[in-house]
């Protein structure tokens, strides 16, 4: 238990180290930044635009618009205001929703534009920002130890309840509850670490 927690530290530790060096590749405009980041959050950004745009081509192109505008506001960046990858994954929202406000068709009545343009980027908002926090939550269980971690999937993205969880994975009732309420704790921090 004690050695989960201290793997948990170490890694949390790990990933700040390397978010503090990719933040002064973007700040001095280093080239290789940009490859770092994509090497690093590459994946989960193009699973997000994915699943907010519906089709693997846009997103990708979405994702060289989000990169390329990360490096050309890197040297801006605070990192007292948001953590490097929710800075990020609010570029990519925006770019997103850019993409998807193009979609909306052209209206005959020129006076109806302006409510379907806001009632479409409203509602795309909302689902965009539901894919944003799980997105966020799943990038931030990769940092919990492998076991606690799992066992937050199996409640909230397969809706398991705590005993099926047991009977699943052969764990005591009680093992299950105790680590789910440490896995939550060690989310919580996590989250507020992520808080601008």
């Amino acid at each position: 238990m004690l050695h989960d927690v201290d793997d948990a530290r170490a890694q949390s530790r790990r990933a700040q180290r390397r978010d503090r060096r990719l933040i002064r590749a973007l700040r001095r405009q280093d080239p290789s930044a940009i490859a770092q980041l994509q090497e690093r959050h590459g994946a989960m950004l193009l699973g997000y635009l994915t699943g907010v745009l519906g089709d693997r081509a846009t997103a990708e192109d979405v994702l060289q618009v989000t990169l390329t505008e990360v490096w050309q506001r890197g040297p801006g960046y605070d990192p007292a205001r948001a953590s490097l990858l929710t800075w990020v994954m609010m570029i990519a929202r925006s770019r997103a929703l850019d993409q998807l406000r193009r979609r909306v068709p052209e209206p005959h009545d020129p006076e109806t534009a302006t409510t379907l343009l806001d009632r479409d980027a409203s509602g795309a908002g909302t689902e965009v920002d539901a894919l944003l926090d799980r997105w966020q939550v799943a990038a931030l269980l990769t940092q919990l130890p492998t076991a606690e971690a799992e066992l937050l999937r199996l409640r909230f993205y397969r809706g398991l309840t705590q005993r099926e969880i047991a009977a699943r994975t052969g764990l005591p009732l009680g093992t299950v509850k105790m680590r789910m309420v440490q896995a939550l704790d060690r989310l919580r921090t996590l989250l507020d670490e992520e808080a601008p």
